[in-house]
Protein backbone atom coordinates (compact mmCIF):
# COMPACT_ATOMS: atom_id res chain seq x y z
CA UNK A 1 0.00 0.00 0.00
CA UNK A 2 1.35 3.26 -0.86
CA UNK A 3 0.25 5.23 2.21
CA UNK A 4 1.78 2.56 4.02
CA UNK A 5 5.33 2.53 1.82
CA UNK A 6 5.14 6.72 2.16
CA UNK A 7 5.85 5.80 6.20
CA UNK A 8 8.19 3.48 5.71
CA UNK A 9 10.37 5.40 2.86
CA UNK A 10 10.72 8.69 5.68
CA UNK A 11 12.28 6.57 8.29
CA UNK A 12 16.20 7.07 8.69
CA UNK A 13 18.07 4.95 6.70
CA UNK A 14 20.37 4.23 9.23
CA UNK A 15 18.15 2.87 11.36
CA UNK A 16 16.93 0.90 8.63
CA UNK A 17 20.58 -1.11 8.07
CA UNK A 18 21.22 -1.01 11.85
CA UNK A 19 17.79 -3.39 12.53
CA UNK A 20 19.23 -5.41 9.87
CA UNK A 21 22.26 -5.95 11.09
CA UNK A 22 20.65 -7.13 14.79
CA UNK A 23 18.75 -9.88 12.99
CA UNK A 24 22.04 -10.56 10.95
CA UNK A 25 24.18 -11.23 14.49
CA UNK A 26 21.48 -12.71 16.25
CA UNK A 27 20.64 -15.47 13.95
CA UNK A 28 24.47 -15.81 13.99
CA UNK A 29 24.77 -16.17 17.72
CA UNK A 30 22.16 -18.76 17.50
CA UNK A 31 23.73 -20.82 14.74
CA UNK A 32 27.35 -20.24 17.06
CA UNK A 33 25.25 -22.00 20.07
CA UNK A 34 24.06 -24.97 17.50
CA UNK A 35 27.33 -25.54 15.37
CA UNK A 36 29.28 -25.58 19.38
CA UNK A 37 31.67 -22.41 18.38
CA UNK A 38 32.69 -19.05 20.11
CA UNK A 39 30.02 -15.73 18.88
CA UNK A 40 32.28 -12.66 18.18
CA UNK A 41 29.69 -9.52 17.86
CA UNK A 42 32.59 -7.55 15.37
CA UNK A 43 30.44 -4.51 15.92
CA UNK A 44 31.95 -3.89 19.21
CA UNK A 45 35.97 -4.56 17.68
CA UNK A 46 35.46 -3.87 14.08
CA UNK A 47 37.11 -0.37 13.99
CA UNK A 48 40.03 -1.56 16.53
CA UNK A 49 41.09 -4.72 15.38
CA UNK A 50 44.47 -4.95 13.77
CA UNK A 51 43.90 -6.59 10.88
CA UNK A 52 46.61 -9.32 10.20
CA UNK A 53 48.19 -9.83 6.50
CA UNK A 54 50.19 -12.42 4.44
CA UNK A 55 48.54 -15.64 6.34
CA UNK A 56 45.75 -16.26 3.71
CA UNK A 57 45.90 -15.36 0.16
CA UNK A 58 42.85 -12.06 -0.25
CA UNK A 59 41.23 -13.86 -3.12
CA UNK A 60 40.96 -17.16 -0.58
CA UNK A 61 39.58 -14.68 2.63
CA UNK A 62 37.13 -13.97 -0.17
CA UNK A 63 36.30 -17.07 -1.62
CA UNK A 64 35.97 -18.83 1.34
CA UNK A 65 34.64 -15.94 3.65
CA UNK A 66 37.57 -16.35 6.48
CA UNK A 67 39.41 -13.34 8.08
CA UNK A 68 42.46 -13.51 10.63
CA UNK A 69 41.96 -11.47 13.43
CA UNK A 70 44.94 -12.00 15.99
CA UNK A 71 48.20 -13.17 15.26
CA UNK A 72 49.51 -15.95 17.55
CA UNK A 73 52.54 -17.24 18.59
CA UNK A 74 53.75 -20.03 21.01
CA UNK A 75 51.85 -18.53 24.04
CA UNK A 76 49.21 -16.82 22.45
CA UNK A 77 46.23 -18.43 19.83
CA UNK A 78 45.61 -17.26 16.40
CA UNK A 79 42.29 -16.31 15.73
CA UNK A 80 40.00 -16.31 13.09
CA UNK A 81 36.70 -15.15 11.99
CA UNK A 82 34.36 -17.54 9.98
CA UNK A 83 31.12 -17.48 8.94
CA UNK A 84 28.63 -20.05 8.42
CA UNK A 85 29.86 -20.85 4.76
CA UNK A 86 33.14 -21.40 5.37
CA UNK A 87 34.43 -24.92 4.42
CA UNK A 88 35.08 -27.05 7.43
CA UNK A 89 37.66 -28.53 5.36
CA UNK A 90 39.49 -25.30 5.61
CA UNK A 91 39.63 -25.01 9.36
CA UNK A 92 40.39 -28.90 9.87
CA UNK A 93 44.01 -27.74 7.32
CA UNK A 94 44.30 -24.83 9.47
CA UNK A 95 44.32 -26.45 13.01
CA UNK A 96 47.07 -28.97 11.75
CA UNK A 97 48.93 -26.51 10.25
CA UNK A 98 49.15 -24.80 13.33
CA UNK A 99 49.39 -27.73 15.73
CA UNK A 100 52.55 -28.58 13.66
CA UNK A 101 54.17 -25.67 14.98
CA UNK A 102 52.56 -26.24 18.17
CA UNK A 103 50.57 -23.25 18.40
CA UNK A 104 46.39 -22.94 18.88
CA UNK A 105 43.74 -21.66 16.79
CA UNK A 106 40.57 -20.40 17.94
CA UNK A 107 37.60 -19.94 14.94
CA UNK A 108 35.25 -17.20 16.52
CA UNK A 109 31.80 -17.51 14.35
CA UNK A 110 30.83 -14.21 13.08
CA UNK A 111 28.22 -12.78 10.76
CA UNK A 112 27.87 -11.95 7.09
CA UNK A 113 27.73 -8.60 7.23
CA UNK A 114 30.71 -8.41 10.24
CA UNK A 115 32.60 -10.03 7.45
CA UNK A 116 31.78 -7.97 4.93
CA UNK A 117 32.25 -4.71 7.42
CA UNK A 118 36.16 -6.37 7.87
CA UNK A 119 36.47 -7.54 4.50
CA UNK A 120 35.97 -3.43 3.39
CA UNK A 121 39.00 -2.19 5.71
CA UNK A 122 41.64 -5.40 4.94
CA UNK A 123 40.55 -5.29 0.85
CA UNK A 124 39.05 -1.77 0.07
CA UNK A 125 36.69 -2.03 -3.07
CA UNK A 126 37.78 -0.50 -5.98
CA UNK A 127 35.53 2.88 -6.44
CA UNK A 128 35.27 3.68 -9.80
CA UNK A 129 34.88 6.97 -11.43
CA UNK A 130 32.41 7.14 -14.17
CA UNK A 131 31.85 10.44 -16.74
CA UNK A 132 29.21 12.73 -15.61
CA UNK A 133 26.18 12.66 -17.94
CA UNK A 134 26.25 15.18 -20.47
CA UNK A 135 23.00 16.39 -22.57
CA UNK A 136 23.64 16.92 -26.68
CA UNK A 137 22.11 19.25 -28.87
CA UNK A 138 19.36 18.14 -31.94
CA UNK A 139 20.73 15.81 -33.90
CA UNK A 140 24.09 15.34 -31.81
CA UNK A 141 24.25 11.23 -31.53
CA UNK A 142 28.14 11.20 -30.86
CA UNK A 143 27.15 12.32 -27.34
CA UNK A 144 24.02 9.71 -26.85
CA UNK A 145 26.35 6.77 -27.68
CA UNK A 146 28.93 8.21 -25.45
CA UNK A 147 26.68 8.42 -22.35
CA UNK A 148 25.27 5.01 -23.52
CA UNK A 149 28.39 3.43 -23.17
CA UNK A 150 28.88 5.35 -20.06
CA UNK A 151 25.90 3.91 -18.29
CA UNK A 152 26.55 0.42 -19.85
CA UNK A 153 29.39 0.35 -18.17
CA UNK A 154 28.63 1.06 -14.52
CA UNK A 155 28.42 -1.85 -12.29
CA UNK A 156 25.18 -2.99 -11.79
CA UNK A 157 24.56 -2.38 -8.25
CA UNK A 158 25.55 1.62 -9.35
CA UNK A 159 23.36 2.25 -12.06
CA UNK A 160 20.28 3.52 -10.68
CA UNK A 161 21.85 5.47 -7.96
CA UNK A 162 24.34 6.52 -10.84
CA UNK A 163 21.25 7.76 -13.04
CA UNK A 164 19.45 9.54 -10.19
CA UNK A 165 22.30 11.53 -9.28
CA UNK A 166 22.98 12.55 -12.79
CA UNK A 167 19.30 13.89 -13.60
CA UNK A 168 19.67 15.88 -9.75
CA UNK A 169 23.12 17.54 -10.91
CA UNK A 170 21.14 18.25 -14.72
CA UNK A 171 18.56 19.79 -12.81
CA UNK A 172 16.11 17.35 -14.54
CA UNK A 173 12.09 17.15 -13.45
CA UNK A 174 11.66 13.62 -14.86
CA UNK A 175 13.52 10.51 -16.15
CA UNK A 176 11.58 8.17 -18.88
CA UNK A 177 12.81 4.64 -19.31
CA UNK A 178 10.85 3.44 -22.15
CA UNK A 179 11.63 -0.20 -23.60
CA UNK A 180 11.78 -0.28 -27.02
CA UNK A 181 12.36 -3.27 -29.76
CA UNK A 182 15.87 -3.14 -29.15
CA UNK A 183 17.49 -1.61 -26.13
CA UNK A 184 16.10 0.96 -23.20
CA UNK A 185 15.29 4.14 -24.01
CA UNK A 186 16.91 7.00 -21.53
CA UNK A 187 15.25 10.76 -21.86
CA UNK A 188 15.23 13.36 -19.03
CA UNK A 189 12.82 16.53 -19.03
CA UNK A 190 15.15 19.53 -18.44
CA UNK A 191 13.57 22.99 -18.67
CA UNK A 192 10.39 21.60 -19.35
CA UNK A 193 11.62 19.73 -22.50
CA UNK A 194 12.04 16.33 -23.06
CA UNK A 195 15.61 15.47 -24.57
CA UNK A 196 17.20 11.68 -25.03
CA UNK A 197 19.99 10.74 -22.92
CA UNK A 198 21.05 7.08 -23.53
CA UNK A 199 19.99 3.99 -25.44
CA UNK A 200 20.98 1.05 -23.02
CA UNK A 201 21.42 -2.81 -22.83
CA UNK A 202 18.47 -4.68 -23.02
CA UNK A 203 20.17 -6.62 -19.45
CA UNK A 204 20.03 -2.79 -17.76
CA UNK A 205 16.05 -3.03 -17.56
CA UNK A 206 16.12 -5.66 -15.62
CA UNK A 207 18.80 -4.24 -12.76
CA UNK A 208 16.81 -0.44 -12.75
CA UNK A 209 13.45 -1.70 -12.76
CA UNK A 210 14.63 -4.26 -10.18
CA UNK A 211 16.35 -1.51 -7.53
CA UNK A 212 12.90 0.84 -8.82
CA UNK A 213 10.70 -1.78 -8.00
CA UNK A 214 12.02 -2.59 -4.28
CA UNK A 215 12.29 0.92 -2.94
CA UNK A 216 9.19 2.54 -4.58
CA UNK A 217 7.19 -0.55 -3.29
CA UNK A 218 6.17 -2.07 -6.62
CA UNK A 219 5.40 -5.16 -8.29
CA UNK A 220 8.17 -5.93 -11.76
CA UNK A 221 5.26 -8.70 -12.31
CA UNK A 222 1.87 -6.59 -12.39
CA UNK A 223 -0.02 -6.07 -15.52
CA UNK A 224 -1.74 -2.86 -14.29
CA UNK A 225 -0.08 0.48 -13.89
CA UNK A 226 1.19 1.06 -10.49
CA UNK A 227 2.15 4.16 -8.57
CA UNK A 228 4.95 4.82 -5.78
CA UNK A 229 7.47 7.03 -3.89
CA UNK A 230 10.83 6.75 -2.79
CA UNK A 231 13.49 9.22 -1.19
CA UNK A 232 16.93 9.51 -1.84
CA UNK A 233 19.75 11.56 -0.23
CA UNK A 234 22.02 13.22 -2.58
CA UNK A 235 25.19 14.61 -2.56
CA UNK A 236 26.93 17.05 -4.74
CA UNK A 237 30.39 17.99 -3.73
CA UNK A 238 30.15 19.34 0.24
CA UNK A 239 26.47 19.45 -0.36
CA UNK A 240 23.65 17.20 0.67
CA UNK A 241 19.80 17.33 0.00
CA UNK A 242 16.90 15.21 0.43
CA UNK A 243 15.29 14.23 -3.60
CA UNK A 244 11.87 13.59 -3.10
CA UNK A 245 10.48 10.99 -6.51
CA UNK A 246 7.23 9.98 -7.55
CA UNK A 247 7.40 6.73 -9.68
CA UNK A 248 4.87 6.09 -12.17
CA UNK A 249 4.63 2.32 -14.17
CA UNK A 250 2.80 0.80 -17.02
CA UNK A 251 3.43 -2.01 -18.71
CA UNK A 252 4.21 -1.60 -22.78
CA UNK A 253 4.51 -3.81 -25.96
CA UNK A 254 8.23 -4.24 -24.32
CA UNK A 255 8.00 -4.53 -20.67
CA UNK A 256 7.25 -1.75 -17.89
CA UNK A 257 7.88 1.84 -18.86
CA UNK A 258 8.78 3.82 -16.25
CA UNK A 259 8.50 7.84 -15.43
CA UNK A 260 10.51 8.99 -12.43
CA UNK A 261 9.60 12.88 -11.28
CA UNK A 262 12.15 14.31 -9.67
CA UNK A 263 11.57 16.82 -6.37
CA UNK A 264 14.59 18.57 -5.52
CA UNK A 265 13.42 19.16 -1.82
CA UNK A 266 15.05 22.44 -0.40
CA UNK A 267 12.86 24.43 1.72
CA UNK A 268 14.49 28.04 0.76
CA UNK A 269 13.47 27.45 -2.25
CA UNK A 270 10.24 27.65 -1.85
CA UNK A 271 9.67 31.27 -1.82
CA UNK A 272 7.23 33.67 -3.65
CA UNK A 273 10.19 35.94 -3.42
CA UNK A 274 12.26 33.62 -5.75
CA UNK A 275 9.32 32.89 -8.47
CA UNK A 276 9.78 36.20 -10.14
CA UNK A 277 6.38 37.36 -10.14
CA UNK A 278 5.08 40.61 -10.95
CA UNK A 279 4.56 43.30 -8.24
CA UNK A 280 0.84 43.46 -9.34
CA UNK A 281 0.15 40.33 -9.77
CA UNK A 282 2.51 39.76 -6.19
CA UNK A 283 0.56 42.48 -4.68
CA UNK A 284 -3.05 40.82 -5.38
CA UNK A 285 -1.69 37.32 -4.20
CA UNK A 286 -0.71 38.54 -1.10
CA UNK A 287 -4.17 40.50 -0.65
CA UNK A 288 -6.01 37.23 -1.41
CA UNK A 289 -4.14 34.86 0.77
CA UNK A 290 -3.89 37.45 4.07
CA UNK A 291 -7.94 37.05 3.91
CA UNK A 292 -8.61 34.36 6.62
CA UNK A 293 -11.36 32.82 4.03
CA UNK A 294 -12.27 32.26 0.36
CA UNK A 295 -10.67 30.06 -1.94
CA UNK A 296 -7.50 29.94 -4.29
CA UNK A 297 -7.43 27.55 -7.67
CA UNK A 298 -4.18 26.96 -9.06
CA UNK A 299 -4.96 25.84 -12.91
CA UNK A 300 -2.80 24.47 -15.83
CA UNK A 301 -1.71 21.43 -17.16
CA UNK A 302 1.10 18.95 -16.26
CA UNK A 303 4.47 20.24 -15.07
CA UNK A 304 3.44 23.88 -15.29
CA UNK A 305 4.69 24.26 -11.56
CA UNK A 306 1.20 24.54 -9.90
CA UNK A 307 2.40 22.69 -6.83
CA UNK A 308 5.20 24.89 -6.14
CA UNK A 309 3.52 27.95 -6.12
CA UNK A 310 0.68 26.75 -3.90
CA UNK A 311 3.85 25.69 -2.02
CA UNK A 312 5.10 29.09 -1.33
CA UNK A 313 2.12 30.55 -0.68
CA UNK A 314 1.88 27.87 2.74
CA UNK A 315 5.14 28.76 3.16
CA UNK A 316 4.60 32.47 3.23
CA UNK A 317 1.47 31.77 5.48
CA UNK A 318 3.19 29.56 7.40
CA UNK A 319 3.85 30.88 10.98
CA UNK A 320 3.04 30.04 14.97
CA UNK A 321 -0.62 31.48 15.37
CA UNK A 322 -1.70 29.82 11.98
CA UNK A 323 -3.07 26.23 11.70
CA UNK A 324 -1.99 24.55 8.24
CA UNK A 325 -3.27 21.17 6.78
CA UNK A 326 -2.22 20.17 3.34
CA UNK A 327 -4.44 16.82 1.86
CA UNK A 328 -1.60 15.31 -1.00
CA UNK A 329 -1.37 12.54 -3.00
CA UNK A 330 1.74 12.35 -2.53
CA UNK A 331 3.41 14.66 -0.24
CA UNK A 332 5.72 16.59 -2.88
CA UNK A 333 7.84 18.62 -0.27
CA UNK A 334 8.24 18.03 3.57
CA UNK A 335 7.34 21.79 5.06
CA UNK A 336 8.28 22.39 8.76
CA UNK A 337 5.58 23.59 10.93
CA UNK A 338 2.57 22.64 8.72
CA UNK A 339 0.12 18.71 8.97
CA UNK A 340 0.77 17.21 5.49
CA UNK A 341 -1.55 14.23 5.35
CA UNK A 342 -1.19 11.69 2.73
CA UNK A 343 -4.50 10.71 0.44
CA UNK A 344 -3.31 7.18 -1.82
CA UNK A 345 -6.04 7.74 -4.03
CA UNK A 346 -4.92 4.67 -5.86
CA UNK A 347 -6.17 2.47 -3.36
CA UNK A 348 -10.02 4.26 -2.73
CA UNK A 349 -8.73 7.31 -0.66
CA UNK A 350 -10.38 10.25 -2.11
CA UNK A 351 -10.06 14.35 -1.14
CA UNK A 352 -13.27 14.63 0.13
CA UNK A 353 -13.31 12.40 2.76
CA UNK A 354 -10.14 13.40 4.25
CA UNK A 355 -11.13 16.97 3.67
CA UNK A 356 -14.21 16.36 6.13
CA UNK A 357 -12.07 14.76 8.60
CA UNK A 358 -9.60 17.35 8.67
CA UNK A 359 -11.91 20.56 9.20
CA UNK A 360 -12.90 19.23 13.06
CA UNK A 361 -9.14 19.80 13.31
CA UNK A 362 -9.80 23.65 13.40
CA UNK A 363 -7.51 24.15 10.83
CA UNK A 364 -7.01 28.48 9.41
CA UNK A 365 -5.76 27.23 6.30
CA UNK A 366 -6.19 23.62 3.98
CA UNK A 367 -4.65 23.02 0.62
CA UNK A 368 -5.86 20.01 -1.24
CA UNK A 369 -3.53 18.90 -4.10
CA UNK A 370 -6.09 18.49 -6.18
CA UNK A 371 -9.71 19.32 -7.15
CA UNK A 372 -11.29 15.94 -9.31
CA UNK A 373 -14.49 15.27 -8.55
CA UNK A 374 -18.28 17.22 -7.43
CA UNK A 375 -17.88 15.86 -4.20
CA UNK A 376 -14.33 17.57 -3.13
CA UNK A 377 -15.42 20.76 -4.86
CA UNK A 378 -18.63 20.85 -3.14
CA UNK A 379 -16.78 19.91 0.37
CA UNK A 380 -13.83 22.51 -0.68
CA UNK A 381 -16.24 25.09 -1.51
CA UNK A 382 -18.22 24.65 1.76
CA UNK A 383 -14.83 24.52 3.78
CA UNK A 384 -13.64 28.13 2.14
CA UNK A 385 -16.95 30.31 3.34
CA UNK A 386 -17.30 28.66 7.09
CA UNK A 387 -13.62 30.51 8.14
CA UNK A 388 -11.30 28.97 5.72
CA UNK A 389 -8.49 29.66 3.62
CA UNK A 390 -8.27 26.71 0.99
CA UNK A 391 -5.68 26.36 -1.93
CA UNK A 392 -6.36 23.73 -4.30
CA UNK A 393 -5.36 22.66 -7.82
CA UNK A 394 -7.55 22.32 -10.96
CA UNK A 395 -7.11 21.39 -14.54
CA UNK A 396 -7.76 23.86 -17.18
CA UNK A 397 -5.66 25.58 -19.67
CA UNK A 398 -6.67 29.19 -18.29
CA UNK A 399 -8.52 30.87 -15.39
CA UNK A 400 -11.55 31.30 -17.58
CA UNK A 401 -12.07 27.93 -18.93
CA UNK A 402 -11.48 27.15 -15.25
CA UNK A 403 -15.03 28.54 -13.96
CA UNK A 404 -17.04 26.81 -16.73
CA UNK A 405 -15.06 22.88 -16.26
CA UNK A 406 -15.86 24.06 -12.71
CA UNK A 407 -19.72 24.58 -13.36
CA UNK A 408 -19.91 22.05 -15.55
CA UNK A 409 -18.76 19.92 -12.77
CA UNK A 410 -21.01 21.57 -9.49
CA UNK A 411 -23.55 23.11 -11.79
CA UNK A 412 -24.50 26.74 -11.02
CA UNK A 413 -23.95 27.36 -7.54
CA UNK A 414 -24.24 30.78 -5.82
CA UNK A 415 -22.01 29.49 -3.11
CA UNK A 416 -19.48 29.11 -5.37
CA UNK A 417 -19.76 32.87 -6.30
CA UNK A 418 -19.07 33.47 -3.20
CA UNK A 419 -16.41 31.32 -2.15
CA UNK A 420 -13.93 31.71 -4.66
CA UNK A 421 -11.16 34.91 -4.65
CA UNK A 422 -8.44 34.32 -7.09
CA UNK A 423 -7.97 31.97 -10.00
CA UNK A 424 -4.04 31.81 -11.34
CA UNK A 425 -3.34 29.57 -14.59
CA UNK A 426 0.52 28.98 -14.88
CA UNK A 427 2.88 28.63 -17.23
CA UNK A 428 7.10 27.68 -17.14
CA UNK A 429 8.87 28.91 -20.32
CA UNK A 430 12.71 28.13 -20.70
CA UNK A 431 14.75 31.76 -19.98
CA UNK A 432 17.23 32.69 -22.83
CA UNK A 433 20.80 32.57 -21.56
CA UNK A 434 21.80 36.40 -20.32
CA UNK A 435 25.31 35.16 -21.58
CA UNK A 436 24.97 33.90 -24.65
CA UNK A 437 21.41 35.43 -25.79
CA UNK A 438 21.13 37.39 -29.46
CA UNK A 439 18.99 40.26 -30.16
CA UNK A 440 17.57 40.47 -33.39
CA UNK A 441 14.97 42.05 -35.55
CA UNK A 442 11.91 40.70 -36.32
CA UNK A 443 10.46 40.80 -39.67
CA UNK A 444 6.98 42.60 -40.71
CA UNK A 445 4.77 39.42 -39.76
CA UNK A 446 5.90 38.99 -36.62
CA UNK A 447 5.53 42.53 -35.18
CA UNK A 448 2.55 42.74 -36.86
CA UNK A 449 1.50 39.81 -34.57
CA UNK A 450 2.87 41.29 -31.63
CA UNK A 451 0.94 44.49 -32.26
CA UNK A 452 -1.82 42.67 -32.74
CA UNK A 453 -1.34 40.41 -29.28
CA UNK A 454 -0.70 43.18 -26.89
CA UNK A 455 -3.39 45.64 -28.76
CA UNK A 456 -6.04 45.44 -26.33
CA UNK A 457 -3.37 45.74 -23.05
CA UNK A 458 -5.11 46.82 -19.73
CA UNK A 459 -4.29 50.89 -19.38
CA UNK A 460 -2.16 49.89 -15.87
CA UNK A 461 -0.24 47.85 -17.51
CA UNK A 462 3.03 50.06 -19.57
CA UNK A 463 2.83 49.68 -22.96
CA UNK A 464 5.85 48.99 -24.79
CA UNK A 465 6.89 50.80 -27.96
CA UNK A 466 5.65 48.45 -30.63
CA UNK A 467 6.29 50.01 -33.49
CA UNK A 468 10.50 49.57 -32.85
CA UNK A 469 11.40 46.89 -30.64
CA UNK A 470 13.55 43.97 -30.96
CA UNK A 471 13.25 40.31 -29.87
CA UNK A 472 16.00 37.85 -28.80
CA UNK A 473 17.09 34.42 -30.36
CA UNK A 474 19.21 31.48 -27.93
CA UNK A 475 23.05 31.14 -28.66
CA UNK A 476 24.12 27.80 -28.32
CA UNK A 477 27.56 27.75 -25.71
CA UNK A 478 29.44 24.60 -24.26
CA UNK A 479 27.80 25.70 -20.76
CA UNK A 480 24.47 26.37 -22.12
CA UNK A 481 23.70 23.86 -25.16
CA UNK A 482 20.44 24.77 -26.06
CA UNK A 483 20.80 28.75 -25.42
CA UNK A 484 17.92 28.71 -22.27
CA UNK A 485 19.36 28.28 -18.43
CA UNK A 486 16.37 27.36 -16.13
CA UNK A 487 12.87 28.63 -16.09
CA UNK A 488 10.51 31.53 -15.55
CA UNK A 489 6.90 31.79 -14.44
CA UNK A 490 4.62 33.24 -17.05
CA UNK A 491 1.58 33.83 -14.79
CA UNK A 492 -2.75 35.03 -15.51
CA UNK A 493 -4.62 36.17 -12.62
CA UNK A 494 -8.38 36.61 -12.13
CA UNK A 495 -9.61 38.24 -9.28
CA UNK A 496 -13.27 37.47 -8.95
CA UNK A 497 -15.37 40.47 -9.19
CA UNK A 498 -18.78 41.20 -9.33
CA UNK A 499 -19.25 41.03 -13.30
CA UNK A 500 -17.62 37.65 -12.60
CA UNK A 501 -19.65 36.18 -10.06
CA UNK A 502 -22.93 36.86 -12.31
CA UNK A 503 -21.75 34.19 -14.45
CA UNK A 504 -20.93 32.20 -11.97
CA UNK A 505 -24.42 32.53 -9.84
CA UNK A 506 -26.15 32.23 -13.63
CA UNK A 507 -27.34 35.99 -13.32
CA UNK A 508 -26.10 36.77 -16.44
CA UNK A 509 -26.61 33.86 -18.60
CA UNK A 510 -24.32 30.66 -19.52
CA UNK A 511 -20.94 30.61 -18.01
CA UNK A 512 -19.09 30.88 -21.33
CA UNK A 513 -15.48 30.76 -20.87
CA UNK A 514 -14.89 33.87 -23.39
CA UNK A 515 -17.30 36.17 -21.45
CA UNK A 516 -15.85 35.55 -18.28
CA UNK A 517 -12.65 36.53 -19.88
CA UNK A 518 -13.89 39.50 -21.53
CA UNK A 519 -15.62 40.62 -18.25
CA UNK A 520 -12.11 39.73 -16.20
CA UNK A 521 -10.05 41.74 -19.07
CA UNK A 522 -12.58 44.90 -18.66
CA UNK A 523 -11.60 44.83 -15.21
CA UNK A 524 -7.64 44.43 -15.89
CA UNK A 525 -6.77 40.90 -16.54
CA UNK A 526 -3.85 40.39 -18.60
CA UNK A 527 -3.82 37.04 -20.28
CA UNK A 528 -1.24 34.61 -20.67
CA UNK A 529 -0.26 34.74 -24.14
CA UNK A 530 0.27 38.33 -23.34
CA UNK A 531 2.39 38.22 -20.26
CA UNK A 532 4.40 36.06 -22.33
CA UNK A 533 4.67 38.28 -25.12
CA UNK A 534 6.07 41.08 -22.38
CA UNK A 535 8.89 38.65 -21.17
CA UNK A 536 9.83 37.91 -24.65
CA UNK A 537 9.53 42.05 -25.32
CA UNK A 538 12.03 41.59 -21.75
CA UNK A 539 14.97 39.86 -23.48
CA UNK A 540 13.62 37.09 -21.31
CA UNK A 541 12.55 34.61 -23.62
CA UNK A 542 11.59 34.38 -26.91
CA UNK A 543 8.29 33.52 -28.72
CA UNK A 544 8.58 30.49 -30.14
CA UNK A 545 9.12 29.01 -26.34
CA UNK A 546 5.88 31.40 -25.74
CA UNK A 547 3.85 29.57 -28.68
CA UNK A 548 5.20 25.98 -27.88
CA UNK A 549 4.20 26.22 -24.21
CA UNK A 550 0.99 29.08 -23.78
Amino acid sequence: MLTLFVTIGTMDEDKIQQRAREDDEGSTQQRAAILGLPYLDTRTVQDAIELVEGVIDVQDMHKNRIIPLVAGNDSAPWEFGITSQTPQSLTRELQQKYAAQAQNVIFYLISQGGFTYLMNRYDPPLRTSYEDITIGGEGDSDTIDEVSKTLNSVGSDEVFDFLIDQADKLGASDIHIENQRIGIRIRMRIDGTLHPVATLDSDRYRVILGALASRANISTASNEPQSGHMQKEVTIGDTRHILNMRIEVVPTMYGQDAVIRLFNYDESMLDLNRLGIGSEERKEIDSIISHPRGMVLMVGPTGSGKSTTLYSMISALNSTDRKIITLEDPIEYGISGISQIPVDTTNGQNFADHLRSVLRLDPDVVMVGEIRDADTARTAIQASITGHLVLSTFHANNTSAAFSRMVDLIGVNPIFSTAIRLVIAQRLVRRLDDATKEAYEPDEVTKQWVRDTLKDLPAHVQKPDLDNFQLWRPVVSESSPFGYTGRIVVMEQMVVNEAVQKFIRGDAGEAHAELIEKAAREDGMVTLLEHGVLAALRGETTLEEINRVI
